[in-house]
């Protein structure tokens, strides 16, 4: 049984009870906890993931154990097309409903010196991270409530000075803001729009991009001395998709044990 899992039997007030959420990237790591926390507080879930179908139906199924709903749908968020159709399927799936949570977590993690950057490389990171958020933002609007909340993952490289992560910094950099602006834009729907950005956070991205060697001084630097988990991003995208966070909005909010201060 999962954290999330247990974490539900203890759930006295399901603060999402009848709510919609829509999860880029839900199929594995940060974006899969998000999902399941979500459906632990009350929310039906469309996930979408990238490839791994596997990974994305034992969320459903996950999901589908605690008595909850939710449906996972292959998409590319770069593609409006792709875009579109998850978009439809929250509908299909639900009753004709609309969005109230949109969580756009879809996300690629390189690393490489600049000498080693090419145009290749420049396009994967911006697709996915940016137009991919931009993406699935638009064609998400028409179909979201006014009171909805859009929560983009972005990180705390977006604010470090990290050789070789320049790229993938400038991607999260955009991201922010992009929420701060849309803030302004959608306030007049009462549609609230943060970024939540993880620190150091134990996922297959992070064990494939960071080497073993580094865990310890990524530990060394953290206040609250240990690497985060899933679980710790899903639980503050929780709480901003709640109705707790009403008044907060346009905020970049960190969620990273203290590793900067």
């Amino acid at each position: 049984m999962t954290a999330v899992q247990e974490q539900t039997k203890t759930v006295v007030s399901k603060r999402l009870e009848g709510k919609v959420a829509l999860v880029t990237g839900g199929s594995r790591g940060i974006g899969a906890a998000i999902a399941l926390k979500l459906a632990a507080e009350g929310a039906s879930v469309v996930l979408s993931y990238a490839s791994n179908k596997g990974a994305a139906e034992k969320v459903v199924a996950e999901i589908a154990a605690l008595g909850l709903k939710a449906v996972a749908v292959k998409a590319n968020v770069t593609s409006a097309q792709d875009s579109a159709t998850v978009v439809a399927e929250v509908a299909k799936a639900f009753g004709n409903a609309k969005i109230d949570i949109l969580v756009n977590n879809a996300g690629v993690f390189e690393m490489g010196p600049i000498d080693a950057i090419d145009a290749e490389q420049f396009d994967r990171l911006f697709d996915v991270n940016v137009k991919g958020v931009v993406a699935t933002t638009v064609a998400a609007l028409p179909q979201m409530n006014d009171g909805g909340r859009i929560i983009n993952i972005s990180s705390g490289a977006a604010d470090a000075t990290m050789a070789g992560a320049s790229l993938y910094s400038a991607t999260k950099s955009a991201l922010d803001t992009l929420s701060r602006i849309w803030a302004q834009d959608l306030g007049k729907r009462r549609i609230t729009v943060n970024s939540v950005s993880p620190g150091v956070t134990v996922t297959d991205m992070f064990k494939a991009g960071i080497p073993e060697e580094g865990h310890q001084y990524m530990i060394d630097k953290t206040a609250l001395g240990r690497l985060g988990q899933p679980e710790d991003i899903a639980d503050v995208v929780a709480f901003i998709a709640s109705d707790e966070a009403r008044w907060i909005t346009g905020q970049v909010i960190n969620v990273d044990g203290g590793i900067v201060i």
